[in-house]
């Protein structure tokens, strides 16, 4: 209904059509069936759970499908969906105004405007941030015409990303000592990388993930740019479908740069000029060579060594997306850029709640849980938010999420499974924690974080089936000292001590 000066008057607006702010909305409709929920959201398309599994008592697992919103209506009638991005908000008259002119008046909102690439320059038009699906397809057309490219970064995307392409060149500079950092330590990276350098591939286990794209974004010319518009981030299978390869005619060839970061990129013009050498790609122990080809665009990387390409690829992780609602906002910011939240999911302004990536946990956290930027974060999150904000709108109390109790992610790597519990790396642990590791070359990864005899992380790749018994031995904080390194010897069903 429209209230003063023609703005629309509704209970409960979420901004964000990714999965925090769709899943939100739809805990919203489902505990106010009368009400109207206001969903304002840039894109055409909104990001639907599908396929959900609880796996255990804090693993989940899910599809992720991007869908037109007229479905998410249909499943919810009582949700509107707006498609329009914020221009700004005015906490303090409970305001929001979108960049098509309209106003809405919310009595609870909740920001889930997710996060956006953390680019390593802008505005080149040879560095592509990889993001969402948006990204993704225009990076897929410029690999097409490539024979080398420079990937930047260290996270999952990277990761996936230089596990997939083929017939092309790779050079991946990482800021760590071993790959996948965020994830994994040394001894998971030794264990993944024989995958990487792996001439044949087994073929891909068939992803039931569905597609919908946003089609009729052609672009002519260079390298295709990735619109500025903020689509929603990719989940763990985004590459599926997408067809990477270059032109050239091996299979796979990834060179790894480690300890090092971009120092800067030079165009082609601009390193003529520098008239310093640039190294072809190494090929076994001799060192790399000068290269002769004349490449569109060179990286210096700290080390000191340039390397030419064809384009960039950053993938550098994320900043929280808060600018449309910083001015004028008194807002409590996290460290990492995000709107503070406590553990209610409130931000530091009356009736605005926020989940997701734009989000920064300020609460106490529980000492197994920590926040990482993920898609069953801000599934998590979405729908608690949404518990908090009914609550309060009802003046009833609640109590934390059992899902921050205990960190527990899965996903897949190189086709391996790979779940993480806890403090899988060690996290804040200090000096003073031990590791228990098993390792089967080419079948299974299983690493165990102890202190003071409790278990308080696990790294599982393969098909270990210890997730259950290892998310309760974390969850009850059992002493387990007496086992020693007894707990991972393969001969002992471990199991059957802790059902």
């Amino acid at each position: 209904m429209a209230g003063a000066g023609g703005a629309v008057r509704g209970r409960f607006a979420v901004v964000g059509g990714g999965i925090a702010g769709v899943t939100c909305a739809e805990k919203l409709a489902a505990e106010f069936p009368s009400e109207d929920i206001f969903l304002i959201t840039a894109s055409p398309v909104i990001k639907a759970v599908t396929n959900f599994k609880q796996v255990s008592k804090t693993l989940e697992e899910f599809d992720v499908e991007e869908q037109p919103s007229f479905l998410l209506q249909k499943r919810y009638p009582n949700i509107r969906v707006i498609q329009s991005g914020v221009k700004q908000m005015k906490s303090d008259e409970h305001k929001i105004y979108t960049e098509d002119g309209k106003a809405y008046i919310y009595e609870k909102l909740c920001l889930c405007a997710g996060a956006k690439p953390k680019l390593i320059v802008e505005g080149n038009p040879y560095v592509l941030g990889i993001r969402d699906t948006d990204s993704a397809q225009a990076f897929q057309k410029n690999l097409a015409q490539a024979e080398r490219i420079v990937v930047v970064g260290n996270g999952g995307i990277a990761l996936e990303l230089v596990y997939e392409i083929q017939g092309c060149e790779v050079i991946w500079a990482i800021k760590d000592k071993a790959i996948g950092n965020p994830f994994f330590d040394e001894g998971a990276a030794e264990f993944l990388l024989p995958k990487l350098t792996a001439e044949s591939r087994e073929t891909p286990i068939e992803c039931k993930r569905t597609k919908y794209t946003l089609e009729g974004s052609k672009e002519k010319g260079g390298p295709t740019e990735a619109s500025d518009k903020l689509g929603s981030a990719l989940g763990p299978d985004w590459h599926e479908g997408l067809h990477l390869k270059g032109t050239k005619e091996f299979s796979h060839q990834v060179h790894i740069e480690i300890l090092c970061e971009v120092k800067t990129i030079h165009l082609q013009q601009e390193f003529i000029q520098l008239q310093r050498t640039s190294v072809t790609f190494p090929k076994g122990e001799k060192n790399a060579e000068a290269d002769e080809v004349l490449w569109p665009v060179y990286v210096e990387l700290t080390n000191g060594k340039i390397y030419g390409c064809n384009f960039i690829v950053s993938a550098t992780g994320v900043v929280p997306n808060v600018e449309p609602f910083l001015d004028g906002n008194n807002f409590a910011v996290g460290e990492d850029g995000g709107l503070k939240v406590d553990k209610h999911m409130h931000t530091s302004l009356t009736d605005v709640y926020a989940a997701g990536d734009i989000c920064t946990a300020a609460w106490e956290p529980s000492p197994v849980w920590h926040q990482m930027r993920l898609w069953t974060q801000a599934r998590q999150m979405g729908w608690y938010a949404a518990k908090c904000m009914a609550a309060d709108a009802l003046g009833e109390s609640i109590d934390t999420d059992f899902s921050f109790e205990l960190f527990a992610h899965i996903t897949k790597f190189f086709n391996y499974k790979v779940v993480v519990l806890g403090k899988f790396n060690a996290q804040g642990l200090g000096s003073d924690h031990e590791l228990i590791l098993r390792c089967t070359k080419g079948h299974e990864y299983v690493k165990v974080v102890m202190q003071n005899g409790r278990m308080m992380g696990a790294v599982l790749i393969g098909e270990t089936d210890l997730e259950e018994t290892f998310e309760n031995l974390i969850l009850n904080q059992m002493d387990l000292s007496a086992y020693g390194e007894d707990l991972l010897n393969p001969d002992i069903d471990i199991e059957d001590y802790f059902d």
